[in-house]
């Protein structure tokens, strides 16, 4: 609905002070016409319409005029008392109308959709849209922003689109108050633009994220959609529909668990390439192998203990229903806060408990009396909150389960780097020596934030003077990406983790001495300023020909000038 379409809807609604105010000013004028005065001569004259209409027109919205174009009669100077007090109230009302539709929250939203639309259609760089605003939503929204990455949020609760408009976000964020199930809702959020570069779906609702994977595959084939869903069931039914990557948040967490059992480094790795901007550097943790108490067999516990198995660990199930979660035989029945709960499961005996119901303050009970009987455990807990962080973080545990946060996290290292995902595939493959290996090289180049992940692009759009010199035939390596441009002889913060080739060819850790190809997609891992340093090298020619050769060539007037008159100087001083 465009302004125009809002003007319409303002003078609709605004009828009747409109009517009352037209009367009012119509019967005014139509009294001075009618009422006679008298001129310079003492003639009887009568107001024409155009001074009738100038002097109520001023009459009604000012204090203090002169009469004209002759001083009033007695008669003409009552109908203008009159009117001064008719025009007035006629006024108050309308204005208090109008004052009251501002006011009301059906015209206020339909003035902010007309204002997002207008901030929609001003987007020039890539977008994405992200459908839900609560925690996941927000916390990746904040990591896009953070990364110059813009993105426009769709968000049913009101309440949601107030704190997102009161954020302090680096770049703007467009948010539209609407039910992303609507098609037409993501149509207005810009789905059918063409620099609308991938949709997200996060909403709390997996009946909803469904809806928004069809509507976009629908709508705009092609355009890469990731949705969120916490049950099986969902998250195949948002698959068949070609979604690019389908997010269930327990099995995620479950196994990054199974990844920490089996391969500490590994897990670590993952940790710290896919953290978001400003984070605190993961630690190593090193769960231990043995008997462990699983507290909740929801949906999370069942993810968490098909996974333990997996792994050979002897896993007891403490469960307050299981007539409703279908807990195997052997559960325990209780809630896990008791003492004799936790005894009768053998906490004596255990390396491990996980804290895994929907509870917070249950999850925390659970685990503090663990702690009182065992205090050598490794604790997990699920936290389903985000308002719980500070009680969370001041029980000092092992290992934390944030919904919000695993999701945030894989969805942000998949939009910021795509290529991201398929070296981390690769890496599970490798064994703990060259993951150690790999995460001490990274070590040595960051300090207590979390290393960043870019892609290079050897094209002419991208790296045009890298694509100019494979043109020409020459030869350019790996680490003349990564030479420092300020001094070639050393190099930049930075590792090169996987080249992938034009024709689908992957080279894992690329050696220094490795040739680049166009159309090589380049993915390193280091600090920001290598990526603005090799951003420079790429694009400027006189930069890349310093670090291929170690020759500089000033370039532009000045320079040129100075060259040639430092040269001339040096000339003479040698004639001498």
């Amino acid at each position: 609905m465009g302004s125009h379409n809002i003007v319409f809807v303002l003078l609709r609604r605004l009828h009747s002070p409109l009517i009352a105010l037209i009367c009012v000013y119509a019967v005014s004028i139509l009294g001075f016409v009618l009422i006679p005065g008298v001129d310079d001569k003492g003639q009887a004259w009568h107001m024409d319409f155009f001074h009738a209409f100038y002097f109520v027109s001023f009459m009604g919205t000012t204090i203090g005029f002169g009469e004209i174009p002759y001083p009033f009669t007695d008669a003409q100077r009552m109908w203008a008392t009159l009117s001064i007090y008719a025009t007035v109230i006629v006024w108050l009302y309308g204005i208090g109308f109008l004052l009251t539709i501002l006011q009301e929250p059906g015209f206020k939203q339909l003035l902010g959709q007309n204002s997002f639309r207008r901030n929609i259609k001003r987007l020039r760089d890539p977008f994405f849209l992200i459908c839900g605003y609560g925690d996941t939503g927000s916390k990746l929204v904040k990591a896009l922003t953070e990364s110059d990455i813009t993105a426009v949020v769709v968000e049913i609760d009101a309440d949601r689109i107030n704190i997102l408009e009161l954020e302090d976000h680096r770049i703007y964020v467009p948010g539209l108050c609407a039910d992303a199930s609507i098609p037409e809702s993501l149509i207005t959020a810009g789905l059918k633009q063409r620099n609308c570069a991938g949709v997200v779906a996060l909403t709390n609702d997996d009946a909803v994220n469904l809806r928004v994977a069809i509507t976009s595959a629908l709508l705009s084939p092609g355009v890469r959609v990731i949705a969120r869903a916490e049950t099986r069931d969902a998250e195949k039914n948002i698959a068949s529909f070609g979604t690019s990557e389908v997010i269930n948040p327990f099995e995620t967490f479950a196994g990054r668990l199974a990844m920490a059992l089996h391969s500490p480094g590994t897990f670590l790795l993952h940790e710290w390439l896919t953290s978001v901007p400003h984070e605190k550097l993961t630690e190593p943790i090193f769960p231990p192998h043995g008997k462990w108490i699983l507290c909740g067999f929801g949906r999370f516990g069942k993810a968490v203990h098909k996974r333990m198995v997996a792994e050979g660990l002897d896993v007891t199930i403490i469960e307050a229903t299981p007539e409703m979660t279908d807990a195997p035989e052997d559960v325990i029945t209780g809630r896990g806060t008791e003492a004799e709960t936790l005894e009768k499961a053998g906490i004596e005996d255990a390396v491990g408990i996980v804290a895994g119901t929907d509870d917070d303050a249950n999850n925390l009970s659970i685990l503090i009396t663990a702690g009182e009987l065992n205090p050598d455990l490794f604790m997990v807990a699920r936290q389903n909150l985000r308002s719980n962080d500070a009680l969370v973080a001041a029980a000092d545990l092992d290992l934390i389960m944030r919904r919000g946060s695993i999701i945030a996290h894989k969805i942000f290292a998949l939009l910021r780097t795509p290529l991201l995902a398929t070296f981390l595939d690769l890496a599970r493959e490798k064994d703990e020596t060259w993951t150690n290996l790999l995460i001490s090289r990274i070590g040595g180049i960051i300090t207590d934030s979390p290393p960043l992940t870019w892609e290079v692009d050897i094209n002419e759009d991208d790296a045009p003077a890298i694509h100019g010199h494979l043109i020409e035939g020459e030869q350019i390596t790996v680490r003349n990406l990564y030479q420092d441009p300020q001094d070639r002889s050393l190099d930049l913060p930075c590792i090169p983790i996987l080249i992938r080739r034009w024709n689908n060819q992957y080279i894992l850790l690329p050696d220094e001495q490795t040739s680049l190809e166009s159309r090589d997609q380049v993915l390193f891992c280091g600090i920001r300023k290598a990526q603005e340093m090799i951003k420079w090298l790429t694009n400027d020619p006189q930069v890349l020909n310093y670090v291929l050769t170690g020759e500089e060539h000033p370039s532009g007037y000045l320079w040129l000038l100075i060259t040639h008159r430092s040269q001339k100087k040096q000339a003479h001083l040698e004639s001498e």
